[in-house]
Parts: C-alpha cells; structure tokens; sequence
C-alpha cells in the first residue's frame, strides 16, 4: 500500500493492517551485554548503531549520554543499544569496547546492548525504488528503518518515555533535567511526539505506550520511504501534522558523514544560527557570601583570562553574584566550576539564578528566577526568550547543599545582545 497525504482513511485502513502484521511474532532480539532495570525507570534512551565508512561515534555518544547527566539523573534512565550491523568482527569489538569503558553503568542496570538476527529482517531484495535512488540506498534505508523498530519494540515495557537519538551526538549538560521538565508541563496534552532537537530521529520523545503503534507502522512502510518522512505521516494519521519542537536543541551532530550522499548535512541549523561566539562579560561588580581563600582574588570568577577564584569550604544558602554596572539583555549564561584537570573541587549541588531589580539596588537584585541546576559542575543554557525579555541585573551562583570540600569557580561567562 503506497502512502498518500491526501487520503481521508489512513489510520482506520492502518489499524486493520496492524492485525495482520504476524512479523514481530517471531523477531528474537538478544541481550548482548547487561540487563533490564528492576524497575521502571522514567525514560529509555535508544540508540541504533552499524558501521560507518568513515569511522564509529558511538562510544563519544554514549560517554556524552553519561558525562552529561549527574548522579541523580542516571537513577532515572537507562540507555538501550541496537548493535544492527551482521558483521561478527565488528560486533565482538563493540561488545569489547562497550564492556570495558561502561562496566560501572552496566553493573547498575543503566546500560543494555542488544542485537537483531538479520534472519528476523524483512525482505532487502527487490525492494520498490523510490525518489530515483539506487537498490543500495533504497536496501541501507528499509533496513535502517527496520533496525529502528526492533529497538523500539525491546523499548516497550522499561520506562514512561523513550527518547530516539542517534549514534554520533553530543549532549547538552543537564539534558535529562530539561526533558523531564517539559514532560511534566505536557503531561496530560495531546502529542504523539516532542523533538528536542531538528535533526533526523535524534532528540525525539515518545510516550512508550505509543511505540507499538509506531513499530507497526514501521514494519508495515519500511520499503516506502526513510524513516523520517515515515514519521511525518505518522504524526498525520494521529493528528499532529505541525512538529512540537523546543528550543535550545538539546543534541548536536559530531560527524558529518553519510553512507551514499554528500549532499545531506548532519549539522542543526538552531544551534549553527545559535552559536554564540566568545563571551561579552560586561562591566560588573561581584559580592560573595563565600569565604575567600588566602591569595584567591573575587573577580578571577568572572575575568576571561584563566585565572580562577577558590573558597576552602562553603554552606547551603552560601552564594556567589554578579552584578552588572549596567543591565543587559543576555541570551547565554555559562558557568565551569573545579579544576578543568582533575575535575575536583567543583560544586556538585548548586543553582544558577538571573536577577532584575526594580527598586535600584546596589549590589543585589530584588526579583530572581531559577536558569538551571549545576551538572557535573557545569551550566551553559541560552536564556529562553520569554525570560529575556526583560533585562538581567544579577547573575547568582548558589549553594544548594554544603560540599564536602573547597570549591573552584574557573568561570561565569555571559553574553549579550
């Protein structure tokens, strides 16, 4: 059956279609390393992988997935693998790789790598030639599509959500934080899908309830066209034809290669658009509750050179302000703390709030909304719109719970229109 936009009856003539479809009856898909969580976790994070000509991504991915995430995310996800290439050689060098460098995560039930027999695939002969392309391009793409819904289908029954990236993306800090946010504020709205990111499949989320659907869909369309454009019908069978996208994207391709076409670029184009160059750190003052070691200098917090500024210990409650001389619209806010070497002395738990003032303080601010949490001892978001529309006084780095040693502060960058 050829898709049609203009057709009225799609989604009655699919879910009589879906009756019949007797393939996932007998698709095996194995457990190559770990195992499922004991419980349900909030969101699986699928990833499918193959060989690519110009070299694998997929351990950056899955380091990124990782590095990305504190303590107390990981609790709430686990990250599934489709290892989808047939070639035993690669294979046995993944599983190699994977074991060794993520034994902690698959110890704790926060990573599982499967693969599917190709003996479960459908036909890859003879398939119908769409778009003038080549029977190689038209095999590579039904077949992708295909290692797409087995692991969807093995996704079904881990978490509340599953969220499809690719297998060469890094991850902005603190990502899981912003989607369960957004999932939260969307909890009882109708969609079918909400893309963090413009990119392919990469940074889409699906309620897990809804997979089986989609997986069927999948199956049933695999010849017809690549699995992107299969979405998009999707979401027209199930009313949402206009896309439910967020911003900042929250995943960004590393590579730019492609199996058959130049012509295609892995590139967003928000985040190419979005970036934001140097930092402007305007003229400012800095106040502190913090106790400021011998030797350490206050404003080495927020100079742009690589200097630094080190507090033997702080409290909750304890913080860290910058006041502007004159307030500013900004658009992005970063702020590193520990040594960029080690990774010690950076602050685990803390916030980092934008302050407006509207009674003419001198150095505090009388109005403050919450930016973001520290990841990793990390903050770099874009200030959404709405928020920036007023202009920002006070930058405040604050303590949230007392740390079990000195902080370091490298920097608190800023940039404005």
């Amino acid at each position: 059956m050829q898709i049609s936009p203009g057709r009225t009856n799609h989604l009655e003539t699919f879910k009589n279609l879906q009756k019949n479809l007797e393939l996932l009856k007998n698709v095996n898909s194995r457990i190559l390393i770990g195992a499922p969580p004991m419980k349900k976790k909030l969101l699986t994070i699928g990833i499918s992988s193959v060989q690519h000509p110009s070299g694998s991504y997929l351990l950056d991915t899955l380091q990124s997935l990782f590095f990305a995430s504190s303590s107390s995310e990981q609790k709430h996800f686990i990250v599934l693998v489709h290892l989808a290439d047939p070639d035993p050689k690669w294979l046995g060098q993944m599983i190699s790789s994977i074991s060794t460098l993520f034994k902690p995560y698959i110890q704790t039930r926060q990573l599982v790598v499967i693969n599917t027999p190709l003996k479960n695939y459908l036909l890859l002969k003879d398939l119908k030639k769409n778009f003038h392309t080549t029977p190689a391009y038209e095999a590579f793409h039904s077949k992708q599509t295909m290692d797409y819904a087995f692991l969807m289908n093995f996704a079904t029954n881990h978490s509340d959500y599953f969220l499809m990236i690719e297998d060469d993306v890094k991850c902005a800090p603190g990502f899981v934080t912003q989607i369960a946010t957004i999932v939260s504020a969307w909890e009882n709205k109708r969609w079918m899908t909400l893309n963090f990111s413009q990119l392919g499949f990469t940074g889409k989320l699906f309620r897990t309830r809804d997979l089986p659907c989609l997986v069927h869909f999948l199956l049933l369309f695999y010849q017809e066209m690549p699995y992107d454009y299969l979405l998009t019908h999707f979401h027209e069978l199930f009313m949402q034809p206009t896309p439910i996208q967020f911003f900042p994207s929250l995943f960004q391709h590393r590579g730019n290669y492609s199996f058959f076409d130049s012509k295609f670029k892995f590139k967003d184009k928000e985040i190419e658009e979005n970036d934001p160059g140097s930092p402007s750190n305007p003229a400012a003052s800095i106040y502190t509750s913090l106790k400021v070691a011998n030797g350490s200098v206050l404003m080495n917090a927020y100079s742009l050179d690589k200097n630094f500024f080190y507090t033997k210990s702080a409290e909750a409650g304890s913080h860290l302000t910058v006041v502007l001389d004159v307030p500013a619209k900004v658009f992005q806010v970063q702020v590193l703390t520990g040594s960029h070497l080690k990774n010690k002395n950076q602050l685990e738990e803390g916030q980092v709030e934008l302050g407006y003032d509207a009674t003419n303080r001198v150095n505090d601010c009388d109005d403050y909304i919450l930016l973001g949490l520290l990841e990793n001892g990390t903050l770099n978001k874009q200030v959404l719109s709405n928020e920036s529309g007023k202009k920002v006084k006070c930058v405040r780095l604050l303590v949230t719970a007392t740390p079990p040693s000195g902080i370091i502060v490298r920097h608190i960058n800023l940039w404005i229109k």
